[in-house]
């Protein structure tokens, strides 16, 4: 069986089995969604929100991008955060990376990767911003993982920067942030980095006027 009509079976096996479950659960689930967190996750297919979190359908609205990036002209992403803070009233947004990142790993190469260069473009400078760091590192893994960890950090600090975000802080005191990363090889979410509602950003991207 081809493995696109593999997924068609195994939806109507999942659907008939939560139906038996639980009679209500879909038309429940249809009424409305009032997830308290966005979860702005890497498109890698080994790092399923849901799954790795334990949690159900309608409990986390989810942004997927290659490396988990927060870039400032990113309209589908700003779009997807506005909507999670200003309509679904979110309490909490977390950016999640993974170890062994395939774009990590691609900025921290010389390599040309086609349209992909543009994207990791990003996370090269956030290599750039942390370089005596990453190099001072004893092995490549090492410096992966670092910079793994230092750009969930500078997503989240990427988020803060946001009139989006600003915006709810000065209103609602909401949302908090928190950067996480994901280890692909046991399984384990590691809290990396927080900014709680209302932390101060570097002054020359504090706006005033909203």
């Amino acid at each position: 069986m081809e493995a696109y009509k593999k997924l068609l079976n195994n939806n109507k096996e999942w659907a008939s089995a939560q139906i038996k479950e639980d009679p209500e659960y879909f038309a429940r689930l249809a009424k409305l969604q009032s997830p308290e967190i966005l979860w702005i996750g890497c498109s890698d297919s080994r790092v399923p929100a849901d799954r790795i979190t334990g949690t159900h359908p309608g409990e986390i609205f989810v942004h997927r991008n290659i490396s988990n990036m927060v870039v400032p002209t990113d309209l589908n992403l700003l779009s997807v955060l506005q909507f999670a803070v200003e309509i679904l009233k979110v309490r909490h947004v977390i950016v999640c990376g993974h170890q062994n990142c395939g774009g990590i790993a691609a900025a921290m190469s010389n390599k040309s990767f086609g349209l992909m260069d543009q994207w990791v473009w990003n996370i090269k400078n956030v290599y750039r911003i942390h370089r005596d760091e990453i190099d001072a590192c004893t092995s490549e893994e090492e410096k992966r993982s670092l910079l793994t960890k230092l750009n969930v950090k500078e997503q989240v600090m990427n988020l803060a920067k946001t009139s989006i975000i600003q915006k709810a802080w000065k209103q609602r005191q909401l949302p908090h942030l928190h950067g996480w990363v994901y280890d692909v090889r046991d399984g384990i979410i590691n809290p990396v980095f927080e900014m709680t509602a209302g932390t101060e950003v570097d002054p020359i991207f504090e706006i005033s006027n909203i």
